[in-house]
């Protein structure tokens, strides 16, 4: 196998004028079919409407808007909410849109529809009031529809944008009225709530009205008063003891009779007897000067006649009490003599409580002396007086209980209290937190009432379109000459490398491995002479015909051709100036 011979440019000049007429055929073809789609492809219309996103008028810090959305989310939600497939129909069918395409299911128009709708965001840098930063944030977005009917895309643009503008308004006037509703809802519920909390609390209190913590600090001094006067009372009840002690002692020593004590058998019989409790709390029964002086007490109580048990039981009590009361002076209570005039006194009490009342045999005169009427007066006074503290210091006592038992009931009602007030104190809180928000929501559904809030502003309406957007034929007519042309020459390319024909001195000496001694030119004969012209003939009027059917469609589809005339005219007057008409 030999090697393939290396190509010059003689060797690619020649194979090009082998193959000129396929590579023209080919480039005419391909540029041709190009120039065909480009005047044949139908335009399509644009019709854009430009919206301002702009800020509420009143300042942010007065007046809280309701709609707190991004506007970026808004618009999406304003776009899922026009877009639905009722409007998308009403549109179509109120402009007759896509009637070329009646063929195709309505699923398939509405999907056609959305794609020729486009939304675009319009963005910019902005300082954020709350970091100082730039960020950015959407300002604006355009809306457009395309189509093939100029009049009919300016139509639906107005429509569409129509829609957008009224269905953000009604989208913030509903959202500022969802919010005032649900708040005054809210209002209502925690007033409720309040009054049944006032309710629950009031019976609470009312069930519980003397055991309130309110009430603490004042049981407390209550019990602090009481505890003094009690103290108070003590000590006056002590002294009235002392006092009715001392009085006792002294009416010991009178004569209720008015006789001398020292002379007066009866007083002698008194004295005697209180000599002999005094002893008796002393000494034993069995004491020699216990036995003398009962004996001289028997001995008396024969000779006056005064033999009442009861009474002698008393002065010797008396006696005994006016004895313990000096002891207790000097000693404590856990002395020994203390202790034994407590028992002594005890029993002469227990014997006074089982002596009959109506066992006195005695002279029952009443008393004429002074002194010692006198005397037994205050002693009454000061019994009275006794009684009555004692009464009073028992009332207080249990007055001290009940405010002790009220206030040992504070714990226990206070946890249900403080429950029941707080609960009453949260509910209250919200209620006004709540009714403030209110207040804040109704002024912001007045401010998008007025359209004082942020709103959308129509800045660039739609417009007829003038000039379709696409195709762009220009673009498509060069991009079709560069695709011929790159056809051509690949046709060709392919074409010499799938030829196999032994060319020339080089082809001959790659063969054979031998020079060859001359060469003999091609004569064509007259046929294919003939042949050729023909083909000649054939591609110029092919080339023709192509160029002919490329203005026929221009003239047609795309603008007149007088029309395309002129404003090349103006075009070239315009770059060159020099007026061509």
């Amino acid at each position: 196998m030999n090697d393939e011979p290396s190509k010059d440019l003689q060797d690619y000049i020649s194979a090009f004028r082998r193959r000129r007429a396929q590579i023209v055929a080919t480039v005419v073809v391909v540029f041709g079919l190009g120039l065909v789609v480009a005047l044949a492809w139908p335009p399509t219309y644009r019709s854009a409407a430009t919206i301002l996103i702009e800020e509420q008028q009143i300042p942010a810090d007065m007046v809280q808007s309701t709609v707190t959305s991004y506007a970026s989310q808004r618009i999406q939600t304003i776009s899922q909410r026009v877009m639905t497939r009722s409007n998308l129909l009403s549109i179509v069918d109120k402009y007759s849109l896509y009637v070329d395409k009646s063929h195709e299911t309505k699923e398939e128009i509405l999907e056609r529809m959305r794609d020729d709708i486009a939304l675009d965001m319009i963005s910019a840098d902005v300082i954020d009031p709350r970091s100082g930063r730039p960020m950015p944030a959407t300002i604006a977005f355009s809306l457009a529809y395309e189509g093939k009917d100029p009049d009919q895309v300016h139509k639906v643009a107005n429509e569409l944008t129509s829609l957008y503008l009224e269905e953000n308004l009604k989208t913030r006037a509903s959202r500022a009225q969802e919010t005032v509703v649900f708040l005054t809802d809210e209002a209502d519920r925690l007033n409720q709530q309040i009054a049944a909390l006032d309710k629950r609390l009031s019976d609470f209190k009312a069930a519980n009205a003397d055991s309130l913590p309110e009430l603490q600090p004042l049981l407390r001094e209550q019990i602090d008063r009481t505890e003094r006067e009690v103290s108070d009372i003590g000590n006056q009840i002590r002294s009235l003891e002392d006092r009715r002690f001392y009085l006792q002692g002294q009416l010991g020593q009178q004569d209720p009779y008015g006789q001398d004590v020292n002379t007066s058998p009866g007083a002698r019989l008194k004295a005697l007897r209180t000599e002999y409790a005094s002893k008796a709390a002393r000494y034993s029964t069995d004491h020699p000067d216990v036995i003398r002086l009962k004996r001289e007490i028997e001995s008396m109580e024969r000779e006056t006649g005064q033999v009442n048990p009861r009474e002698s039981l008393l002065e010797q009590i008396a006696a005994l009490k006016t004895e313990l009361a000096s002891v207790r002076e000097k000693y404590s209570s856990e002395h020994p003599d203390v202790q034994r005039l407590q028992r002594t006194l005890a029993g002469l009490e227990d014997t006074l409580d089982r002596t009959p009342a109506d066992s006195a045999n005695v002279n029952r005169r009443s008393p004429d002396n002074p002194a010692y009427v006198t005397l037994q007066a205050q002693l009454n006074a000061t019994e009275n007086d006794l009684s009555a503290l004692r009464k009073k210091i028992e009332n207080l006592e249990t007055r001290r209980a009940d405010y002790e038992r009220r206030l040992a009931a504070i714990p226990l009602v206070e946890g249900e209290f403080r429950l029941l007030a707080r609960d009453l104190e949260n509910a209250t809180a919200k209620y006004q937190e709540i009714k403030s928000k209110q207040m804040q929501a109704r002024v912001g559904q007045q401010m998008e009432a007025e359209s004082k809030g942020e709103r959308f502003t129509l800045i660039d309406p739609p417009v007829p379109p003038e000039e379709p957007i696409k195709p762009n034929r220009p673009a498509i007519i060069f991009l079709s000459l560069v695709l011929a042309l790159g056809s051509g020459l690949g046709y060709a390319a392919v074409a010499e490398s799938l030829d196999s024909t032994v060319r020339g001195a080089k082809g001959v000496l790659a063969t054979l491995q031998v020079a060859p001694l001359a060469i003999i030119p091609y004569l064509a004969t007259e046929q294919e002479t003939a042949a050729q012209r023909r083909h000649r003939r054939m591609l110029v009027l092919g080339s023709v015909g192509v160029v002919v059917v490329a203005v026929v469609l221009v003239h047609v589809l795309v603008s007149p051709l007088d029309v395309l005339w002129f404003r090349a005219l103006r075009k070239a007057t315009r770059v060159t100036g020099i007026d061509f008409e």
